[in-house]
Formats: C-alpha cells, structure tokens, sequence
C-alpha cells in the first residue's frame, strides 16, 4: 500500500536527478561496493565445510 514517505523519497531522486543527470550511476555504484563489502564478510564455503 503507498505511504506519504514513499512519495517523498522519489520526490527527492527526481530532485537530484533533476540537477544531475547521473547521480543515480553515483549511487548504483555506491550501492555495488556495498553489497561486495558485505558479500565479503561472509564465510567461504571452505570454510563452512561444504563443497563449492
């Protein structure tokens, strides 16, 4: 169901993307480097004992 702050958060990416054109390139990026940050910190499957 939409919620007023639904709304306001894409009201605030076509406020950004209005000025800059590739700031969601920006953040997608950020947002890869996190998910490997995190991805990292998870056990290797060697290390869990199971075969890859």
């Amino acid at each position: 169901e939409p919620r007023p702050d639904h709304a306001s958060y894409l009201q605030s990416w076509l406020t950004v993307l209005g000025s800059d054109r590739r700031a969601i390139f920006t953040a997608a990026a950020h947002a890869q480097r996190a998910v490997a940050y995190l991805h990292g910190l998870q056990p290797h499957s060697e290390t869990l004992g199971e075969a890859a």
